[in-house]
C-alpha cells in the first residue's frame, strides 16, 4: 500500500532532490517550519523508504565515460540465477525485469570498448540461460535521474454544498487560503451531479436545503454510489439548534465522517479537512 504523503512531506523531498546535502535546519528555513518538525518527517521518509538520499556520481569524471544499456533474453528457469549475478557486477548501475520481447534490462558504465568486450565475451557469456544479448550505446544523455523532480500533485478538491450564499464564499475563502481547490453546489441533487463530474477529495455537506434533511438524503445517495461511497463527507448544519431538530434521525448511523455545528469555528474546520484529506489525491 503507498504510504500517505501530504503537501509538506511533498515539498521536503522536492527540496532534497534539489540538493541532498540540505541540512534540516535549512529545509525548515525554507518552508518556514522548526527543524524537529522535518527531521522526524524525514527520518519517517527514509524509515519506509520514501527517499533514499545518495550520491550520484559523475561517470566521465570517475573515468567511467561509456555507457551502454543492454536488453536480454532469458530462459525462464535461470532468470533469477542470471539477475543475481549481474546485480553483483560492478559495473551494472541498474537492473530490471522486463516485459515483452526482453526479459531483463540493465544499464553499465565501462571505461572503454576493452571492458565492454570483457563484459559480454566473459561475464554474459559464462552466465548459463542467456539466449541473447542487445546492446546501445548511450552517446548523450538529455535527462538522468538525477535531473527528475517529484511532479506537482494538484491540491485537494472540496466541494461546499449549502444554500447560504454566506456561508460558501466565508468556507470558500478559509479553504483557498490553506491551498484547497474549492467546489460548490446549493442542494443535494446538484452535489451529487457535480461530485459524478469532478470527483471532489471531500465533501462539506449542510443538511437542511431544498428540503430538511436534504443533506442526509444525499450523504445515504453517496454511499450506495460505488464510485462516491469512500469520498470523506463533513456535514456541517445549524438543525441542531433549530426548531426541526427532533427530525434529524439520531438514533440511526448517518453516513458521514464528522458532524460539526453552526458556527463552526475556522480552524477546526481546516483541522478536519487535513485529516480526512491526508493522503488522498484527487482523480
Amino acid at each position: 500500500m503507498p504510504t500517505a504523503l501530504d503537501e509538506t512531506d511533498l515539498r521536503i523531498i522536492r527540496l532534497l532532490q534539489t540538493d541532498g546535502r540540505m541540512s534540516n535546519v535549512d529545509v525548515a528555513r525554507a518552508l518556514g517550519m522548526s527543524e524537529a518538525t522535518v527531521r522526524k518527517r524525514v527520518d519517517r521518509l527514509i524509515a519506509e523508504r520514501v527517499v533514499r538520499i545518495a550520491a550520484l556520481p559523475d561517470l566521465g569524471a570517475i573515468g567511467c565515460p561509456l555507457v551502454v544499456l543492454m536488453t536480454l533474453r532469458v530462459d525462464l528457469a535461470r532468470i533469477d540465477a542470471v539477475a543475481e549475478a549481474l546485480a553483483a557486477a560492478p559495473e551494472v548501475r541498474w537492473l530490471s525485469h522486463a516485459t515483452g520481447e526482453y526479459d531483463l534490462a540493465l544499464e553499465a558504465a565501462f571505461p572503454s570498448d576493452e571492458e565492454l568486450l570483457l563484459f559480454l565475451t566473459r561475464r554474459l557469456a559464462s552466465l548459463p540461460g542467456i539466449r541473447s544479448v542487445s546492446t546501445a550505446h548511450v552517446l548523450r544523455t538529455i535527462k538522468s535521474v538525477a535531473d527528475w523532480h517529484l511532479p506537482s500533485v494538484p491540491p485537494p478538491t472540496i466541494l461546499i454544498v449549502d444554500d447560504d450564499p454566506d456561508f460558501v464564499d466565508m468556507t470558500r475563502a478559509v479553504l483557498e487560503s490553506a491551498g484547497y481547490r474549492v467546489l460548490s453546489a446549493s442542494s443535494g441533487n446538484e452535489a451529487l451531479a457535480v461530485m459524478r463530474r469532478q470527483h471532489p477529495t471531500l465533501v462539506i455537506l449542510d443538511v437542511m436545503m431544498e428540503g430538511l434533511l436534504d443533506g442526509l438524503d444525499a450523504s445515504r445517495a453517496m454511499r450506495l454510489d460505488a464510485n462516491l461511497q469512500r469520498v470523506p463527507i463533513i456535514m456541517v448544519s445549524s438543525i441542531g439548534s433549530s426548531e426541526y431538530a427532533g427530525m434529524f434521525p439520531t438514533d440511526e448511523y448517518i453516513p458521514v465522517d464528522v458532524f460539526l455545528s453552526k458556527p463552526v469555528e475556522p480552524a477546526r474546520l481546516l483541522e478536519e479537512v487535513a485529516r480526512l484529506t491526508r493522503g488522498r489525491h484527487p482523480r
